[in-house]
């Protein structure tokens, strides 16, 4: 670690250190570019944020820093603990359990996709173990406690990055520079690049500890929904008898936002009940939205993560898809920077990254509102809180002073949840609005599983081939995934005889060749790897399990190939041996890929 501001110049230069902005840098690391990463904080995050984290994720991270993603997976309960989702009247008044773990086929389903599991592992834990691999790698320089204030660019295209701190002003240069200091990001907004889309809801947080909250051998769930005449929201289970509490508000003057500490220190052991011990570490406030910014790439300037999309917590995709940018981007500047490849390479990260945020975002939306269909009976809605929202900070209301506004918003807010009392079920109304929400709740299963979504992204654009009429077979909804090597999508999982996986066969520069048949596909590439725009390497695929199982799943058969880029992305595939289909993919690899790679490059990698 570096304190001082005297910084080296790096090719590259990362504002934020987030999970994106690290995940970028361990990621450039193992290409042997150096980095200099600039953050603001001085020590990790300690308020827990996003707590999900996909396999592939973590499949990122072996291939970044292979002690984090050990660590960082360790880090997760047991899979028996993470199941249950609650919806409650109150903390010690469960009306429905929901338990996505109950499929013991779709459970053992996942785990042929990924080394991994989804886990659970709050941001406050995995930014200790980010920041600690940021601190060992050597090829980064991780500089904290500095604020951004300018970026400009020199006559040679040099990106200068302008910096403060208790030290003074000091400028970075470099050849490129990332945006990965989040939704607030200031080089975002001095590039003029903005976020597009609503403001659903404001949100107010609580982090603390209550030891023997739940007694031993009780369930404590993971998320659970309460509905009080005096409060909505969901609480969080963390390691260590943690827990995050979450509550809306329409108005920056209530209390929830204006006196944070003092609103929770009253409403966490009002919830909790009294007689319980409770440590309250941090609070907080921030604006759930679902926006995308305008371009993710403003000349050598590129953005990242939260500074470049934001989604509701509602489907667990915020920080892995900042990871996914991370693994998308780093191959390409890899190339740009080594002179294998031009700068037009990096338009191909923007065209393939938005359609797939987008949909984890449309995803994320529908998650939120698909709540409605449990609290709709006592007529609490996020739907009628988006629209409050809007309203609140829009004309006329949003002239009116906080001394008048807030008030009335405190007032709008208690008058909606009163009705939640219905749901203490004293009458038949009651117990009809409580049958109401069991019945609803196995309907929000799509909320917690998405397997579909999670391993089956998929690129399009120029680097991946797509014949006229071919239709992806990948999409299988949100819910299920079946592994494919459909072009674009990521190479399934397929374990080695050697103990390794297929994708440690992947060639971190150029493109890698998979084929059980390897004989036949170097000769082609002996023949022909001279003049073709980029690299291509072949890699024998030998199978731990029963090979007829492998040439399934890999669906090109004993003599054809899969084309996979270093981000474990196919490119092309073919059921068919070299000399029936060797030639479309020269074809392919000219049209799409030489206009932005360079044939000495590649002849020279290939030579070696």
């Amino acid at each position: 670690m570096e304190d001082a501001l005297t910084v080296p110049g790096p090719p590259v230069t990362i504002v934020g250190a987030g999970a994106a902005g690290s995940t970028l840098a361990l990621l450039l690391a193992r290409h042997g570019i150096a980095t200099t990463v600039l953050e603001r904080r001085r020590q990790p995050l300690t308020h827990p944020a996003a707590h999900v984290v996909n396999a592939t994720s973590l499949e990122i991270w072996e291939k970044a820093d292979p002690l984090l993603a050990s660590t960082v997976a360790a880090l997760s309960p047991p899979l028996s603990e993470l199941g249950t989702i609650r919806w409650a009247s109150d903390l010690h008044d469960p009306i429905a359990d929901l338990n996505f773990l109950d499929d013991a086929d779709e459970v053992a389903a996942v785990r042929t996709y990924s080394p991994y599991l989804r886990s659970h592992v709050g941001q406050h834990q995995l930014m200790r173990e980010l920041w600690a691999a940021l601190d060992r790698a050597p090829l980064v320089t991780f500089v904290r406690g500095v604020e951004v204030e300018d970026l400009s660019v020199l006559p040679d295209g040099t990106q200068r990055v302008g910096l403060t701190s208790e030290l003074g002003h000091e400028d970075v240069d470099s050849a490129f520079v990332v945006a990965a200091d989040g939704a607030n990001s200031r080089l975002r907004d001095v590039a003029r690049l903005r976020l597009e889309g609503p403001v659903l809801a404001r949100m107010g947080s609580a982090f603390f500890r209550a030891p023997g909250l739940y007694p031993a051998g009780a369930t404590r769930p993971l998320l659970t929904w309460i509905y009080r005449p005096d409060f909505a929201g969901v609480m969080i289970a963390h390691a260590d008898d943690c827990y995050v509490l979450m509550t809306v508000y329409l108005h920056p003057g209530q209390e929830v936002a204006q006196s944070s500490r003092t609103y929770w220190e009253r409403m966490v052991p009002t919830i909790l009940g009294r007689d319980h011990d409770v440590e309250i570490r941090s609070t907080g406030t921030w604006e759930m939205t679902s926006q995308v910014a305008t371009s993710f790439r403003r000349g050598r300037l590129l953005l990242v993560g939260d500074a470049a999309h934001r989604f509701p917590h509602t489907g667990g995709f915020g920080l892995n898809s900042g990871v996914q940018d991370a693994d998308n981007l780093a191959w390409k500047l890899d190339a740009v920077l080594s002179g294998e490849a031009s700068t037009s390479l990096l338009d191909t990260y923007e065209q393939e990254r938005r359609p797939v945020v987008e949909r984890f975002a449309e995803y994320s939306v529908a998650n939120h509102l698909r709540l409605d269909e449990v609290t709709k009976v006592v007529g609490v809605t996020n739907r009628s809180l988006r629209q409050a929202t809007r309203a609140v900070s829009s004309p006329p209301l949003s002239w009116l002073p906080a001394r008048v506004m807030a008030p009335l918003a405190e007032r709008a807010t208690r008058l909606q949840l009163g009705r939640t009392a219905a749901l203490r079920g004293t009458t038949a109304a009651g117990e009809r609005a409580r049958q109401h929400v069991v019945d609803a709740v196995p309907g929000q299963i799509e909320h917690f599983v998405a397997t579909g979504l999670e391993f089956g992204y998929a690129y399009g654009g120029r680097l991946v081939d797509r014949e006229p009429g071919e239709q992806p077979v990948v999409d299988e909804g949100v819910l299920r995934h079946r592994p494919t090597t459909w072009p674009g999508c990521r190479l399934p999982y397929l374990p080695l005889d050697d103990g390794r996986s297929v994708h440690t066969l992947v060639e971190d520069r150029g493109l890698t060749l998979l084929t059980f048949d390897p004989d036949a596909w170097e000769s082609w590439v002996e023949a022909v790897g001279e003049r073709l725009p980029v690299p291509v390497v072949v890699r024998e695929v030998r199978p731990a399990g029963p090979r007829p199982d492998a040439v399934r799943l890999l669906e090109v058969g004993e003599r054809g190939a899969v084309v996979v880029r270093p981000d474990g992305h196919v490119v092309w595939r073919s059921g068919q041996p070299p000399l029936q289909s060797g030639v479309r993919l020269a074809l392919f690899l000219h049209r799409s890929w030489g206009p932005v790679w360079s044939g000495s490059a590649a002849r020279a990698t290939a030579a070696r």
